[in-house]
């Protein structure tokens, strides 16, 4: 059995349609000690495959991260099979807040095999990730940021927390997970030892890995939000507890976000509209991830900038070769920031 994808988007969309499946989204991790990743990950393929589940997974000797959507037919045998993995056996499943935004969540099935689940940056045998803070409950996180001395920091980067952040939330401009830990310890906790730190992300991942880091660093308050913003919103939602979340949550899925209450607090980085939609630039060199209302969607043909929008006119043959000058090419993927002096369609 084939345990890998070869077909192209086009194929990939024509073969989901043709299945006719409705998705549950769904995400988890756990750490754990695998000591073959490769061949889990390869029962893991086929397992999930049989399901025609899609989405991506990271491997590691250290545990498993995995975002993906499961059939609504296919999702209690998924649960079943899941929870008859040992380590795996009632691990929290994270289910989107919302499915709306994508025709698909994802459009295959990705498993990869990597030296951590979370790329951290982090090289100190002695650090336990184990030794984690200590979860708090969607009630438990209101109570405590009503707190006036605590510290509440958003451990996601800066395109997420652009489209939607908790009130009075810390926000740090950061590209990545890696580049947080030592910004947030030198800008935001040093000299604040005394205080309780109070941790949010998405789904809980970051925070897990966050807080037992910090409480190795010295620091002994440290909370995190049990199960990141996706549990909090379903939390409130059905134990009508106040939502404290204002915006979109930012999801690494097709749909790019699921709204967590009205608010829109964000603009587009083109004409400064408000807006909270983030869109991947066409031209397949660029891929810039930006936020694009819809009026400069259909006026730059969902590109970032006027050269982007000459070269996908393009024949295919050209834009091909120009790719192939790019020297950059693994940074395709950077992400866009509002510039709010110069508006980027202007360029």
């Amino acid at each position: 059995m084939q345990l890998w994808n070869k077909y192209n988007k086009e194929e990939l969309e024509n073969q989901l349609r043709a299945k006719g499946h409705t998705y549950v989204t769904v995400s988890f991790y756990t750490y754990a000690k695998i000591i073959d990743p490769h061949s889990f990950r390869n029962e893991l393929y086929s397992v999930w495959d049989s399901l025609d589940v899609i989405g991506r997974t990271y491997v590691a000797k250290e545990g498993i991260n995995a975002q993906i959507a499961v059939p609504n037919i296919n999702f209690d045998e998924f649960k079943e099979k899941l929870y008859g993995i040992d380590f795996l056996n009632g691990v929290r499943l994270n289910t989107a807040v919302e499915e709306n935004g994508a025709e698909f969540p994802f459009l295959k099935l990705k498993i990869k095999v990597r030296d951590k689940i979370l790329a951290d940056g982090l090289h100190d045998d002695t650090f336990d990730v184990t030794n984690k803070g200590q979860h708090l409950s969607a009630a438990e996180f209101n109570k405590l940021t009503e707190d006036s001395d605590c510290l509440l920091v958003d451990f996601r980067n800066h395109y997420e927390h652009e489209v939607g952040h908790f009130k009075d939330a810390i926000l740090p401009d950061v590209d990545t997970f890696r580049d947080s830990l030592p910004v947030i310890e030198k800008d935001i906790l040093k000299g604040n030892e005394d205080k309780s730190v109070i941790m949010y992300c998405t789904g809980g991942i970051r925070c897990e890995k966050a807080s037992a880091w910090f409480k190795h660093r010295g620091f002994s308050n440290v909370y995190q939000l049990d199960g990141g913003i996706i549990k909090y919103a379903n939390d409130c939602k059905s134990q009508g507890l106040e939502n404290k979340f204002i915006g979109k949550n930012f999801v690494f899925d097709e749909r790019r976000g699921e709204r967590i209450s009205n608010e829109i607090i964000s603009q587009c980085h083109q004409c400064g509209a408000p807006c909270d939609t983030h869109t991947n630039c066409a031209f397949e060199g660029c891929h810039l991830l930006f936020i694009q209302c819809s009026n400069c969607k259909m006026l730059m043909e969902n590109c970032c900038s006027k050269e982007c929008k000459t070269i996908i006119q393009l024949p295919e043959m050209e834009q091909k070769e120009l790719r192939k000058k790019l020297t950059q090419s693994n940074l395709i993927f950077k992400k866009g920031r509002f510039e709010k002096d110069t508006l980027k369609i202007n360029r």
